[in-house]
């Protein structure tokens, strides 16, 4: 039971994992040791972040229920893996900047850290993408299917977490060199990614003047 003296703040609960009652003041821990308030830029960036992992976890989804009733097209038939290879990378990413500055140099290049390896394999299925698809040259109004409206979804919350990023960068706190080009990129990949599925699945694509 919270008390007065406690801040109306409760003690974790018995045996869990999860619930450590630590984060109750408004802190979070880092990588390595160290922890810094919730709201923090850094916390802003790679919380987004995670946003990202789930949005794209939401499109992989919507590939899982293609697949399952047979009507995946074939033009996108590798797309569930290019997805989940985003989402782990988007860990790399968390990683990164969720580490105490303290113990930057235990950071590893693909690993806990964005390395440009990870951005050539990024532009490399950007190439690919765009090869396949014949891009408009107006604005698109993302909904035209499941699976490309939750692509753009997934844009968008990429492209807010670059913002956050830079914030973070003009405070000195981002220790590699590859982070912010890495998250443009992946954003301008899902763009097209989003027109691949549509014209894949034979949705009519919505432009901004119809």
């Amino acid at each position: 039971m919270s008390t007065p003296e406690s801040g109306g703040r409760r003690a974790a609960i018995a045996d869990s994992v999860v619930a450590t009652g630590k984060g109750d003041d408004g802190t979070t821990g880092l990588l390595y040791g160290g922890r810094i308030a919730k709201d923090d830029a850094r916390t802003e960036a790679y919380g987004t972040i995670d946003e990202a992992v789930s949005a794209l976890g939401l499109a992989r989804a919507e590939v899982g229920v293609l697949s399952a009733t047979g009507d995946l097209p074939e033009a996108i038939a590798e797309l569930g893996g290019i997805l989940i290879e985003l989402q782990r990378q988007l860990f790399v990413a968390g990683a990164e900047l969720a580490t105490n500055p303290d113990a930057w140099d235990r950071l590893v290049d693909g690993q806990t850290r964005v390395d440009e390896a990870m951005l050539l394999r990024l532009e490399d299925h950007l190439r690919q993408a765009e090869a396949r698809v014949e891009m408009p040259r107006e604005f698109i109004v993302p909904g035209a299917d499941r699976l490309s409206a939750a692509l753009e979804l997934a844009r968008t919350v990429v492209r807010r977490a670059e913002r956050r990023v830079m914030a973070v960068d003009r405070e000195g706190l981002v220790p590699g060199a590859w982070l912010m080009s890495y998250l443009n990129r992946l954003a301008d990949l899902l763009w097209v990614l989003a027109r691949q599925a549509e014209g894949a699945v034979g949705s009519t694509t919505t432009k901004v003047r119809g």
